[in-house]
């Protein structure tokens, strides 16, 4: 306990100074500014302000990115309530209920509810990533590659159980994102491989390509498919930004169920913010409706405390298999393993002993920006609904033009735009199918690094394939995949999981 009060003096020592907390601001700021925009999440938001900390000093570039993190991963919600577009893939589930809850003129409770929620989960998680991060460091060295392949399965097999809808078509899209995840140039080899020939095709396709297409114009074909009184964005009638004492009597449960899913969610690989806001929503669902309270699915309001508690609890957690083992657990957590690369950091275990004004800066740095955030964003929460009470016809192309702008300046390629294009009409498809994208977005994530840490298990132990099974921690990470993947398949719970999700 002395040792990690020890350490968070040294963090907060760190955080304090005025440079890092005026980049925290910005990060914060910026984040929140750019998340807001429909489609554009936290990914593409990181990935367009990254070369702006290329000159900062290393820890001072992890604090402001840090902060446009969860400022991005806040805006996303204010878009998922304000004009049912979530700014990114943990927002899908607070869309259900926090647009209802716009479309009734009480868009202020839901923004207050996902703000205060958030508020609460990011300090409680940024808690648990101090609490564990030692004890974590010191398992991490304990894996080798045949322990990361068997910890992505687990992660992957997690996401399928976790997705909304059928099985079937969950195992589907993760299938296709592990395969789309292979385009590009053979790691060991260095033969460019499923790319048809095509130049730009050999560096791989762009999570961010993927992403923008499935989520933003795929939602935005969606909605000029529909007659225009379905599509309607959002009805600018806002009463009371504050959410009233019953509203509270029924958040507060709800943020605490939320955040000790998220916290723990969060730590396995493979989308846990997504997964956290899923299992969250669902958890919600199955705790009965007080007497008096609107059905899920119609506005209720703990269907979007939860989910937002969860997905920023998860979002603090997922640093810890970034700082401690070195893997990034979601997309936004590779960028992050970028960002330290550019500076000269090399992610794993030995960044605690190595650099530890970084480390503990950093996580310092999270309780400071979570602050800021709501000191930034409830008061200005007038100003946002101002903001997206534009009407769609003018709203959809700005969308577009963000969307593009966005996912051409992460490379300068006009391909990427494209390809966005491309798979904003897969995205559409998808939507009429009633597929959902989300373990699309993991498979192509985990697959490249399932796929390297496979074939080192396999070079390490000259192809012998049973290394997966000898090792005991592989073993047995494996053996609670295949557990969780035969009780999904048991009837009874295959029945209650499917009720589970009808609206999510």
């Amino acid at each position: 306990m002395m040792e990690l009060i020890n350490h968070l003096s040294l963090g907060f020592g760190v955080a304090f100074t005025p440079i890092n907390l005026t980049y925290a601001f910005v990060g914060c700021l910026l984040g929140t500014l750019i998340g807001v925009l429909p489609g554009i999440g936290p990914l593409a938001t990181i990935a367009m302000l990254l070369p702006a900390t290329y000159g900062l000093p290393p820890v001072s570039a992890l604090i402001m990115l840090a902060g446009i993190y969860y400022g991005a991963q806040y805006g996303g919600s204010t878009t998922a309530i304000l004009v049912n577009l979530p700014g990114e893939a943990s927002s899908v589930v607070t869309v259900i209920d926090g647009y209802q809850m716009a479309r009734q003129g009480r868009a202020g409770p839901a923004l207050a509810a996902a703000g205060l929620g958030s508020f609460f989960a990011g300090c409680v998680g940024t808690l648990v990533l101090a609490a564990f991060a030692v004890p974590l460091t010191e398992l991490a060295f304990m894996f080798g590659a045949a322990e990361y392949f068997s910890l992505m399965v687990l992660g992957l097999i997690g996401a399928v159980v976790l997705a909304s809808g059928s099985l079937l078509k969950a195992f589907g899209m993760i299938l296709l994102g592990l395969l789309l995840g292979m385009v590009g140039t053979d790691v060991n080899s260095g033969v460019a491989r499923f790319s048809f020939d095509i130049p730009e095709l050999t560096d791989g396709i762009g999570f961010i390509v993927i992403a923008m297409g499935l989520f933003g114009y795929g939602e935005i074909i969606s909605n000029l498919g529909k007659h225009e009184s379905e599509r309607e964005v959002f009805i600018a009638r806002v009463q009371g930004l504050l959410p009233s004492r019953q509203d509270f009597k029924r958040m507060v449960p709800a943020v605490l169920r939320g955040t000790a899913l998220g916290s723990v969610l969060g730590i396995l690989p493979g989308g846990g913010a997504v997964m956290a806001a899923f299992a969250a929503y669902t958890l919600e669902k199955k705790t009965s409706l007080q007497p008096g309270e609107v059905p899920f699915g119609q506005g209720n309001i703990r269907g979007v405390a939860a989910p937002e508690s969860a997905n920023n609890a998860a979002s603090q957690t997922s640093f810890i298999p970034l700082l401690t083992l070195g893997i990034p657990p979601n997309a936004v957590m590779a960028l992050m393993v970028g960002a330290m690369t550019i500076h000269n950091i090399q992610p794993g275990p030995q960044v605690m002993t190595s650099n530890p004004e970084l480390f503990w800066g950093l996580i310092a740095s999270m309780w400071i920006g979570n602050a800021m955030l709501i000191v930034l964003n409830l008061p200005l929460i007038g100003i946002w609904i101002k903001l997206l009470s534009v009407p769609y016809r003018w709203l959809f192309p700005a969308i577009v033009l963000f969307c593009a702008i966005g996912v051409y300046s992460t490379n300068n390629s006009t391909w990427d735009v494209w390809m966005v294009g491309l798979f904003g009409v897969i995205g559409y498809v998808f939507i009429k199918l009633g597929m959902e994208p989300a373990p699309l977005l993991l498979g192509f994530i985990l697959g490249p690094m399932m796929e390297e840490n496979l074939r080192r298990a396999l070079l390490l132990s000259r192809g012998d394939w049973s290394v997966l099974l000898t090792r005991p921690l592989s073993a047995s990470l494996l053996a609670l995949a295949a557990l969780l993947l035969l009780t999904v398949l048991l009837p009874s719970i295959k029945k209650k999981r499917e009720e589970a999700f009808v609206e999510a």
